[in-house]
């Protein structure tokens, strides 16, 4: 009988502690779901602004946008483009690739392309190759002349 009683008292202790941490858990996603979704559109203005300066258009670029559905491009079924404006004609398109053929796996990109189609630039934005070696790919990220 005393042993049922601690399987009991254990197995109560061990529950209250699962819905005591999956409540902080939620509660912990839910404060900060926002600021996340804020720091990700924060950082991938920050990319788009390396290639296409904000000073050098008039439009938001995460505002102003477009489906590509080119898989064989993006890597994905739907993917979306960025353009850059200047006096309400598209200056620049930036767009995102993927090169399957990174040493460990996929680089995901993205391309700047002009209107008269000159490069604007390129930023690498993920990839999986070693730390220290590979990662260098980052470093060779360009803006075009």
């Amino acid at each position: 009988m005393e042993m049922l009683t601690a399987i009991r008292n254990s197995a109560a202790g061990l529950g209250i502690f699962a819905v005591v941490t999956a409540g902080a858990i939620a509660l912990t996603q839910i404060s900060t779901e926002q600021r996340i979704a804020d720091n990700i559109k924060e950082q991938q203005a920050k990319a788009l602004y390396e290639i296409v300066p904000r000073s050098s258009i008039d439009n938001e670029l995460l505002n102003d946008t477009l489906i590509i559905r080119k898989p064989e491009l993006t890597g994905e079924n739907e993917a979306t483009a960025f353009r850059a404006r200047r006096n309400g004609q598209v200056e620049t398109v930036i767009m995102p690739v993927v090169a399957p053929d990174g040493y460990t796996g996929a680089i995901s990109l993205i391309v700047g392309i002009n209107r008269d189609e000159s490069l604007a630039g390129v930023r690498v934005l993920a990839h999986k190759e070693t730390p220290g070696l590979g990662d260098k790919v980052e470093l060779k990220s360009q803006t075009g002349s």
